[in-house]
C-alpha cells in the first residue's frame, strides 16, 4: 500500500516505520508541511491507498474535511473533535470516502473496555471512578479513552450513573487507565497500563490495511466495531 501520514510526533513516527517494516511505502506531512490542511489537495491524495491521522487536536478537523471531501480512506487516532463527528461523518457518506476513527488503537486496549462493561453490568450497586495519567504533551484532558471508557460504563448502569475521570499529565508516559469499581464489602480495580506506544502504531497499520481491505463504496466505522477483526 502507499500511505500518508500525517503528524511526525513519536506515535507517527513510530506508525511510519512500522509500515515500512510490512512492506508499504510511505510519506510523511508534519504541520509545517501541511497548514491548514493546505497540502491535502485531491491530486496530491490521489496516489495514496490510505491516510493515518495521528496530528493534534487542532489540526485534524481540517485535515478530516479535506481527506473525506476528496474521497479518500482516513484512519484517524487523533482525538479531540469528535463534536464534529456528525457533519464529517455526513461528509464521508456524501463523498464516497471510508472513515475509521478511535479514541485508542491498541486491541489491548479494546479488551479492557469489553472487560469494564462486563464488570459494570455485573456490579450496579457499585460506585465506580477513572482515573488516567499520560506524558505532559498531550493535550486534550481527559483522554479519548478515559471518555470512551466512562462511556461504556454508563451504558452498562445507566446513562445517568456518575462516573468521574480524573487525569494526570507528566514526564514520558505513554499511558495509563484505571477503572475502580467500590462498594461497602470490597474494591475492585481493572488496570490498562502501556508500556509503549507500539501497540497504538501496530494498531493504526493494520486499521488501515483492513480499511483499505473493504470494498464499501463509503463508510464509517469506530475501531471498536472491528478490531477483533485484526
Amino acid at each position: 500500500m502507499k500511505l500518508l501520514i500525517l503528524g511526525r510526533g513519536k506515535t507517527g513516527s513510530l506508525i511510519a516505520e512500522i509500515a515500512r517494516e510490512r512492506g508499504h511505502l510511505v510519506t510523511t506531512l508534519g504541520s509545517a508541511d501541511n497548514p491548514g490542511a493546505a497540502a491535502l489537495t485531491p491530486a496530491f491524495l490521489a496516489p495514496f491507498d490510505a491516510v493515518i491521522d495521528f496530528t493534534t487536536p487542532e489540526a485534524v478537523a481540517a485535515n478530516l474535511e479535506a481527506c473525506l471531501a476528496a474521497g479518500a480512506r482516513v484512519v484517524v487516532g487523533t482525538t479531540g473533535w469528535y463534536p464534529r463527528l456528525p457533519a464529517l461523518r455526513a461528509l464521508a457518506l456524501a463523498c464516497g470516502a471510508r472513515l475509521l476513527y478511535g479514541t485508542n488503537f491498541s486491541v489491548g486496549v479494546q479488551a479492557f473496555f469489553r472487560a469494564a462493561k462486563v464488570l459494570a453490568e455485573s456490579l450496579p450497586g457499585y460506585a465506580f471512578t477513572i482515573d488516567e495519567t499520560h506524558h505532559a504533551a498531550k493535550k486534550d484532558a481527559p483522554s479519548g479513552t478515559a471518555l470512551t471508557l466512562q462511556q461504556v460504563v454508563k451504558s452498562a448502569l445507566t446513562p445517568e450513573a456518575e462516573v468521574p475521570v480524573s487525569f494526570t499529565r507528566t514526564g514520558d508516559v505513554p499511558g495509563t487507565h484505571v477503572l475502580e469499581a467500590r462498594s461497602a464489602s470490597d474494591h475492585i480495580t481493572l488496570r490498562h497500563q502501556a508500556c509503549s506506544r507500539h501497540g497504538f502504531a501496530e494498531g493504526a497499520v493494520l486499521a488501515a490495511e483492513w480499511l483499505v481491505s473493504r470494498e464499501e463504496p463509503a463508510a464509517v466505522w469506530d475501531f471498536a466495531q472491528i478490531a477483533s477483526q485484526l
